[in-house]
């Protein structure tokens, strides 16, 4: 019966009509929901026959796949992958001189570099808008202790040197962050006081990073094209607690309470981790992730000597080995595993032991021993009974960063957040906090103060404990001797209106006000804030506690939201913080925490009202951010720029000797004949200093394996974890020096004929610098 004859029929062949039309309708489903699932199956048949760069598109809208490799996996519609953006990923080597420098992070001036674990890098990644190219943004994350002044400059000035094709990079929109890795050469910070126990400034330490960061910008600028962005959040357990819990709890009960999920996430620390997907529109391949996650980089003790980019060197590393052979990422995939909330996290996660023979627990409120000191209690990391300086722990610590970051990578198709709103923005000030007049939320007005830092300050804490007689958790009047306050007011003696501003701080150092012969600490600070769609990236100069981090992140979205920043009410604001970047601002803590004046407190170096500064220049410049904004904020007073006027008292290599009758790269002990995996292999060679030549984006170290051919091809080299460069000098007078090779082989690493190479470079006393290269015997793996 047709349906114009219907209307004629009676209730039963209307009734009768309907059953049939809807037993039709049901065949018809049933039958293009087989079709469907036939077709797929005949594409992944197919698939395995198809050459493993093949790829095709098959289908539109809602039923679309990709046919790749040896399976067919669904393509998610445009849609669902957001708005297009730019987007550029970029890696440059930045490993400085590995050998006599001072290591920058533990402030310690006999931990003097001695050889590298593990090569430095600077990751860059570039966001801009597709419709208007010159709204764009760079988020750099270096393997060092911070950002810093003078390599933000140095790092803008190489950019506008590129010429006007980087003209788009200014002050507004490059973003400085470092890794907070304590295993990285130092003495290229801008400031005196972190220069002092480098023996001042030193223009390789400093170049090596300036170069590759600007390399590694132009790497990503050059892979510049339309993609899409996703994030994504996940927990990550075992990789960091609170070393300050005491001052943690200091903070409103009603405030932590919010955080407290369960007895593993307890609020004490953050434990999500932040994953921002970069994809590339033409062929959907995955260019890098970007991730923010909270935890020192102080996995490798204050007694390692050897370079590296400790915890989150090692989870960047695993992450781009990990996709290396992935089909579905692109080549030259990049991970940047950048810190968030850092301040009062700890890598050391089985806690803070006296080792003083007692076996206690060092004390909650001051981390002392039973001698009332701070220099027996050291933080233990999760294999710290291995005694290898915390190499094991480090690797470890990494591991456990990297594999929930991969897993969510692996699932972000289906549980990650796609960016919207095609608008990007940043803006970048400077402001003098030195005395800095605001209101709080409550109406009362209050201000910052010069840069001070407190008695706990010397103290340290129990990732790397300080010395003489400081300890945590020190405020009014310190307990420490006389004698540092004698020494503090020889430096300068703090102002009766300094005291007052700064207390419940006992200033042991006023560095903000000593400016002789050139600054000691940052009085100008940046203010910095880039968004892309929905997400905010919070810059910080300083290490944030982990309930300031909060406030802060809380302050930028509830702003963000009310604003509709991003120009969508369908996306809610997500905030990640970033830092330490862009210059080194030491801590920035809440005022509850302030007034227990433990090392975070006491390294708050503006004042109790530190992170509400922060929070207002922040929040009040949002606007430079929506999506209509066509203006940027003033840039304030430029802070100094000390690179030619800093101190160095770190001498140059004068010449290398080899021994009578033997020439550079002879070895000098040889490897064994045979070794089973899981073996440590060595080999010494005459060596030369490595300060000679840098070998960036080179190696300094290989491991070599024989094909069944004869050929030999690098399989290892210093980039490696388990690739290890000593060097040591034999004669001061005579110049001379060992280099020893380490291959700590895995368990996994593939049988057959390996050697060692090294590869160095000799100064003679005229300044002539010879490269030269060192062959192992060969050896057998098993």
């Amino acid at each position: 019966m047709e349906p114009a004859e219907l209307g004629k029929a009676g209730p039963s062949h209307r009734a009768g009509w309907r059953r049939s039309q809807s037993s039709s309708i049901s065949r018809f489903v049933l039958i293009a929901l087989l079709m469907v699932v036939i077709s797929a199956a005949i594409l992944s048949s197919c698939a395995a026959f198809l050459p493993h760069r093949f790829k095709e598109n098959v289908g539109s809208g809602w039923f679309q796949y990709l046919v790749h490799g040896d399976r067919v996996r669904p393509i998610e519609t445009e849609d669902a992958r957001g708005d297009q953006y730019l987007l550029g990923v970029g890696k440059a080597d930045i490993t400085g001189p590995v050998v006599e420098i001072n290591m920058m992070g533990y402030a310690d001036s006999n931990q003097l570099g001695s050889g590298l674990r593990q090569r430095l890098y600077s990751r860059a990644f570039i966001i801009g808008d597709v419709k208007n190219p010159q709204d764009r943004f760079v988020y750099l994350v270096l393997d060092t202790q911070s950002g810093d002044t003078a390599v933000r400059y140095g790092i803008l000035s190489g950019l506008a040197n590129l010429g006007p094709g980087f003209a788009s990079y200014t002050q507004q929109n490059v973003a400085v962050t470092g890794t907070h890795s304590h295993s990285g050469p130092g003495a290229w910070l801008n400031y005196l006081l972190p220069q002092i126990t480098s023996k001042g400034f030193d223009k390789q330490s400093y170049q090596a990073i300036v170069d590759g960061a600007v390399l590694s910008i132009q790497r990503a600028h050059e892979s510049l094209q339309p993609g899409f962005l996703k994030v994504g959040h996940t927990k990550v357990t075992g990789a960091n607690i609170n070393r300050s819990l005491y001052a943690y709890l200091a903070n409103p009960e009603h405030e932590r309470n919010q955080y407290n999920i369960s007895i593993e996430d307890d609020g004490s620390v953050e434990k999500t981790l932040t994953l921002l997907q970069f994809q590339r529109a033409s062929d959907g391949k995955n260019t890098g992730v970007l991730t923010w996650f909270p935890t020192h980089g102080t996995s490798m003790l204050g007694n390692n000597t050897l370079i590296s980019g400790d915890n989150k060197g090692v989870a960047a590393d695993l992450f781009e080995k990990s996709v290396s052979h992935d089909g579905d990422a692109a080549e030259g995939f990049v991970a940047g595993f950048s810190q968030a909330s850092v301040g009062d996290t700890s890598p050391n996660v089985l806690g803070a032991w006296c080792e003083d023979g007692t076996g206690d627990q060092c004390s909650f409120e001051n981390s002392t021993c039973s001698n009332g000191k701070s220099q027996d209690c050291h933080a233990r990391g999760p294999l710290f009974r291995v005694k290898d300086n915390g190499a094991s722990s480090c690797y470890e610590n990494g591991r456990r960063q990297f594999e929930p970051a991969k897993d969510l990578y692996s699932n972000l198709a289906r549980s990650g957040v796609p960016i919207l709103g095609s608008s990007v923005k940043s803006f970048h000030t400077f402001h003098n906090m030195s005395n800095f007049s605001f209101h709080l939320e409550n109406g009362s007005y209050v201000n910052t103060c010069p840069a001070a830092l407190g008695y706990s300050f010397a103290a340290g804490t129990s990732d790397g404990p300080g010395k003489f007689d400081f300890t945590q958790n020190n405020p009014g009047d310190p307990n420490a001797s006389p004698v540092w306050s004698v020494v503090s007011n020889l430096l300068k003696a703090p102002s009766e209106e300094q005291k007052l501003c700064h207390f419940p701080k006992p200033i042991l150092l006023d560095v903000g006000e000593i400016t002789r012969p050139y600054l000691w600490t940052p009085n100008i600070v940046d203010v910095q804030v880039l968004r892309v769609g929905q997400l905010v990236i919070i810059v910080s100069p300083g290490e944030a506690t982990t309930m300031a981090g909060r406030r802060w992140k809380s302050a930028v979205h509830a702003s963000a939201a009310s604003s509709l920043l991003s120009g969508s009410s369908k996306a809610d604001p997500i905030v990640v913080l970033g830092g330490p970047a862009n210059s080194y601002t030491h801590y920035i803590s809440t005022t509850e925490e302030y007034g227990i004046q433990r090392y975070e407190g006491a390294s708050t170096l503006y004042g109790p009202y530190t992170l509400d500064a922060y929070i207002n220049l922040t929040v009040s410049s949002l606007h430079y951010l929506s999506v209509d904004s066509s203006s940027t904020p003033r840039p304030g007073p430029l802070p100094p720029n000390n690179v030619n006027q800093s101190f160095s008292f770190n001498t140059g290599v004068v010449y290398d000797g080899a021994p009578l009758f033997q020439s550079f790269g002879a070895v000098k002990e040889d490897v064994g004949p045979a070794y089973a995996s899981g073996s440590v292999v060595r080999a010494t060679f005459i060596g030369a200093n490595p300060r000679n030549n840098l070998r960036l984006e080179q190696t300094y170290a290989a491991v070599e394996k024989r094909s069944s051919s004869g050929l030999w091809s690098t399989v290892r080299d210093d980039s490696d974890w388990s690739l290890i460069f000593n060097w040591k000098k034999t004669s001061e007078l005579l110049g001379t020096s060992d280099v020893e090779i380490v291959w700590e082989t895995e368990d996994a690493a593939e049988p057959g004929d390996y050697r060692l190479r090294y590869f160095g470079d000799s100064k003679t006393i005229g300044g002539v610098i010879t490269p030269f290269e060192g062959t192992s015997g060969v050896f057998s793996l098993t």
